[in-house]
């Protein structure tokens, strides 16, 4: 416990910090939250959401795993989805890669890590399924966030594909599912171009995307920021 107290001294500077800017601000966190933000990121620590589009605590709800995969077999990541949407009635799921992800890179290198290997096969099927775009690309750093791309855009028609998703459609509730992804490099969002607000847009949207990569060459670092 000891090796940790500059993590509850920085914890009592930031609730210090806050309530001097907003006295009733941990009162009202105690409300039941509203957002209006579902994210699903990566693991990786240097991808904060809430720092990363301006918001606290209480504004967005946020899922993260290795890679920001979403699969149909991850009980986790669907109960997020779920409770998100049917409970907390978000209005946007925001499915979020970022550039020199580990676990893409290990993915194109064919490296072994452990059990970790066995999520990352999720990765992989994108790999496989895009070969031919990105054995297009010889430098590997090109690569790499080309796949990173691919793996959001990917993701997204999985989520999409869920019944939840489609039961919200059904059903008349709004909800909207975008695809970006952040340059750890630079701070950044870029917008991959894939918004999907109900069941018919997603084909067109997908392929809209995937055919986006290839004319605005976002992976070569081109100023594409969301909005």
């Amino acid at each position: 416990m000891r090796a940790l107290q500059h993590l509850f001294a920085n914890n009592r500077l930031w609730a210090e910090r806050i309530k001097a800017q907003d006295p009733e601000f941990f009162g009202k966190l105690t409300k039941q939250q509203r957002p209006d933000y579902l994210w699903i990121g990566c693991s990786d620590s240097r991808v904060p959401a809430n720092q990363i589009i301006g918001l606290l605590p209480g504004e967005v709800f946020v899922h993260r795993n290795v890679a920001n995969v979403v699969a149909h077999s991850d009980l986790n990541c669907l109960s997020a989805v779920q409770f998100a949407v049917d409970v907390l009635q978000v209005r946007h799921v925001i499915v979020c890669g970022h550039y020199e992800c580990g676990g893409v890179i290990a993915t194109l290198r064919g490296q072994r890590f452990g059990l970790v290997d066995n999520w990352l096969r999720y990765v992989q099927d994108v790999r496989v399924k895009h070969a031919s775009m990105l054995d297009e690309i010889s430098d590997e750093a090109s690569r790499a966030r080309r796949l990173c791309e691919l793996n959001v855009i990917e993701q997204v028609g999985n989520l999409c594909q869920t019944s939840i998703a489609s039961d919200a459609w059904e059903r008349g509730q709004p909800l909207s599912v975008h695809g970006w992804i952040y340059g750890v490099g630079d701070g950044l969002l870029r917008d991959l171009k894939i918004q999907v607000d109900n069941s018919a847009a997603l084909i067109p949207a997908y392929e809209t995307a995937l055919e986006g990569l290839g004319r605005d060459g976002l992976s070569d670092g081109g100023d594409h920021q969301a909005h």
